[in-house]
Formats: structure tokens, sequence, C-alpha cells
């Protein structure tokens, strides 16, 4: 008896805001939402499975609609189960979706298949009757660990915001448990840069560390530029110096930024990945990676990275994702990742973990709700209950 996926639903929805980075504005950013719908019945409800892209990368509605999402509906259902027959495979799944795709030209593509992907590992472990963290650990034959650290992302420039709204902000996150909080640099010269970081450094004190994140804007003497103002600080990373694909220019600056420095997050491949370390001049010992799944083919990709990473000697604890979702949060739990980013007041109902669950030290504690969790997150869930619907 074979696991259907009786449907495939996207919606795009929008995230808009007036913040901007260094790069771009948010003002008409939207994610796409997609639930997966199969035959299997759990407690008395159909297990569907959730799934949405990260922000910076707008909703993909159109490619999930009308290519990817009609491959695995015409696929023989058997041929998307798993050896054993009672479970979805996400491997062959994924499979169905990248078939008769070239290689290369990664592209908006690779965003669409990681929210499918997302949708079908929720789906595979709420069948499975657990937490996604565990059944990685288990997968994996691994210890799970649900306590994750978790750093807050914001800092964004935002019309009228002053010096005292950018203070306020990060002490914010600090009386919400935190103890990293990130901020864009980028956006403004390099004098008006240290005067924000320079602020936010008097109002956290001891109690935290700052990273920064330049979005990919420098080319290479502005990098070097900010590299020789930031080392004067106690940061916690730079981040994004320079274009994703400018390998160059990443390895020239450890030639004159000797703290840890962090990039990845608009790479979309384990071959990406690859070149990053092969020729990004990328530190073992120091340097942070945020390739994010779910812009990136998924986790089945993000575990061929994780491959990759090790055969040059990588910890998947120098891994700390981008998009601050839960999808990052199960795999940094059963994984054995760095942590993730959060997001603890944009990009809403998506970013954020489950309602009850609280920062503490720097760290969060995982739920154990079947699945990604979304269903413990009440505002996130009804917006996907409505899709299934």
């Amino acid at each position: 008896m074979s696991i259907r996926i009786l449907d495939i639903r996207e919606v795009t929805k929008p995230i808009s805001s007036p913040i901007r980075n260094a790069y771009i504005d948010f003002s008409k950013m939207t994610t796409s939402l997609v639930a997966v719908v199969t035959d299997v019945v759990r407690d008395g409800k159909r297990v569907v499975g959730y799934g949405f892209n990260s922000n910076g990368r707008y909703g993909q509605g159109g490619l999930i609609r009308d290519r990817f999402a009609q491959r695995v509906l015409e696929a023989d259902p058997q041929s998307l189960m798993n050896d054993q027959g009672d479970n979805l495979d996400p491997h062959r799944v994924w499979g169905a979706l990248m078939s008769n795709e070239k290689p290369g030209g990664h592209g908006e593509r690779s965003v669409a298949v990681g929210t499918i992907d997302m949708a079908v590992w929720d789906a595979v472990a709420k069948i499975a009757g657990k937490p996604l963290f565990r059944l990685l650990a288990e997968r994996h034959q691994r210890e799970a660990n649900p306590r994750v650290f978790v750093y807050a992302a914001g800092g964004y420039y935002y019309p009228g915001k002053d010096m005292a709204a950018l203070r306020k902000e990060m002490r914010s996150y600090l009386d919400r448990g935190y103890n990293v909080v990130k901020m864009k640099i980028g956006g403004a010269d390099i004098d008006e840069d240290r005067r924000r970081i320079e602020a936010v450094l008097e109002e956290i004190g001891t109690q935290a560390q700052l990273a920064v994140d330049a979005n990919g804007r420098f080319d290479l003497d502005t990098a070097i530029a900010y590299a020789k103002m930031l080392r004067n600080y106690p940061l916690f990373w730079y981040e994004e110096a320079g274009d994703p694909l400018d390998y160059r220019l990443q390895a020239t600056l450890a030639d004159y930024y000797p703290g840890a420095m962090a990039t990845g997050e608009n790479l979309f491949s384990h071959q990406d990945a690859r070149n990053l370390i092969r020729h990004g001049g990328m530190r073992a010992d120091r340097d942070w990676l945020q390739f994010d799944c779910a812009l990136s083919y998924g986790l089945v990709e993000y575990e061929r990275t994780l491959e990759v990473l090790k055969t040059y000697g990588w910890s998947p604890s120098r891994c700390i994702p981008h998009g601050g979702h839960q999808m990052s949060l199960n795999i940094a739990a059963g994984l054995g990742l760095g942590g993730n980013e959060s997001y603890p007041d944009l990009f809403q109902p998506y970013g954020g973990f489950p309602d009850g669950v609280k920062v503490q030290d720097g760290h969060i504690i995982m739920p154990e709700l079947p699945g990604i969790g979304f269903e413990g997150k009440a505002d996130l869930y009804a917006e996907m209950k409505a899709l299934a619907e």
C-alpha cells in the first residue's frame, strides 16, 4: 500500500516591511507558503506538511505550481516511498522534483524546491509521529540536542530611526534573553556605521556580543576599509562583506580581518559550498557558514552540503543558518549545527518559535511537537491551516 501525496498547494503571502539593509528594501517582499497534503490520517486528522521560503528571496508561486509540484503529483506513488513502505522518502520526492532539470543555474528554482522539501520533511516526521529533530538524529545515528543557540537579527535601516531607537531595539533583545545581536552595515557611510556600532556596543556592554552584516554590498576596497575599522571592536562576526560568489574578495579579507567572518546565505547548492571552502579562504577554527536549506534546494541538499564540509574538515557546529525559521532549528538540534538566526520582531508570523518557547542565555529548548512544530505557533498555523483546508 502506497502513501499518496494528494495535492501540493501554494499561496504567495506578503511579508513587506519598510526596513532596508545595504542592498534591498523589504517594501514588496513576499514568501511562498506550501501545503503537501497526504492520504495519511493520524489522530483523526489528515497529515499535511507545511513549508515556506526564507525572507530576502521572493515567493516562487509560478515555479512551484507550474513546474515542480506537478512532477511529484504525476509520479508513481510507489516511487516516492521509502524501502520499508511505511513513509515517504524525502530524497525520492526530491528526485521527482528535480527530474528534467539541468545542473547549474540554481537561481530561483532552488527556493521553489527548498520550500516544497520543507513541507515534505514536515509530513514525513508527522507520519513517523516524531519531532523532525529527533527523526534526523536517529537517521544520522547521533544524539539529538534540543538546546539550540539562537541570535537576534535586526538593526535594519528604517525611516527616522535614530541612535536612540537602535539602542532601544538592541536592549529589547537582551531583555528577551539573547546574548548575541546583529545589525546591518553598509547602508550608510563608514563613519555613520562606526557611530552606530559604537552606540550598540555601549548599550549592550558585556551582556552580549554584536555581529554586523553588510549583505554583500562592498567591493574589495570598501570591504577592506570596513575590516580595518571593524577589527578594533570585539565583534561576534563580520558577515557577507562582498558578492557571495566573489570568493577571492572573501579570501583576501582574511589578511585584514583576524576575527570571525560569516557568509553563505546566498549560496544555493553543495557545489557552491564546496567552492566557498576551496577558494573563499574561510577558516574552520573561527568562521561561520550560513547556508539556508529553505533557499538552497532543502534539507536533502543540505545533507549533501554537510558531507562536503566534512570532507574539508569542517564541523557542522560551524554552521548557523540564515532565515530564522523552525526548519533550521530542527536541523540544528538534530544534526549538531552551531545554532540558528532568529527575527524576534520581523517577518511574522513565519519567523520565531512555537508559543511558549523562551530564549534563555541565548538558547531555546525545542518542544516535543511532531514534524517541524508549526502547529505550536498559533498565528503561523492559522495561515497554514487556511491553505490546507
